[in-house]
């Protein structure tokens, strides 16, 4: 392990000792490596796998944007061979969420989920994307279930 020495501003570290205090870190180091880590993930999962995935996009919206709804659909049907199934939640009287599944070619589907989000209305936006083996054969299932 090496000792470093880094520069942060007044009001990150504030926000660092914050959140160490609350989730129970001993010291700023161990706190450090993990948003380190983490920040590391990210921009990994940031950079599109190559091949097939499957992902979780998960976006929360104004429900009254002016045509908001129109464009979001438009947007799935433009990709309908991407789009597995759509979890519509109502979270308030301005806001809903959905949970769309995807399935596809991983750039396609980070291009979709991009769009998606960066629609004017849309308040937050996330996609989790898993790489899969295209030529993979299914498993035989021991209940006879069989998992596309």
């Amino acid at each position: 392990m090496q000792r470093i020495t880094i520069t942060i501003e007044d009001d990150l570290l504030g926000e660092i000792d914050a959140a160490a205090k609350a989730r129970g870190y001993q010291n700023r180091s161990e706190i450090i490596r993990d948003l380190a880590r983490a920040g590391l993930q990210q921009s990994a999962e940031d950079t599109a796998p190559a091949g097939q995935c499957v992902a979780a996009l998960v976006y929360v919206y104004d429900h009254a944007a002016r045509d908001l709804s129109k464009r979001l659909v438009q947007n799935f049907h433009g990709h309908h061979d991407l789009s597995l199934a759509t979890l519509h939640v109502h979270l308030d009287d301005d806001s809903c969420m959905e949970v769309t599944a995807l399935k596809g070619a991983a750039g396609e589907v980070r291009h979709l989920a991009d769009h998606i989000i960066a629609e004017r209305g849309v308040r937050y936006g996330r996609v989790v994307m898993i790489p899969t083996t295209a030529d993979k054969k299914p498993r035989a299932q021991k209940h006879g279930h069989k998992h596309d």
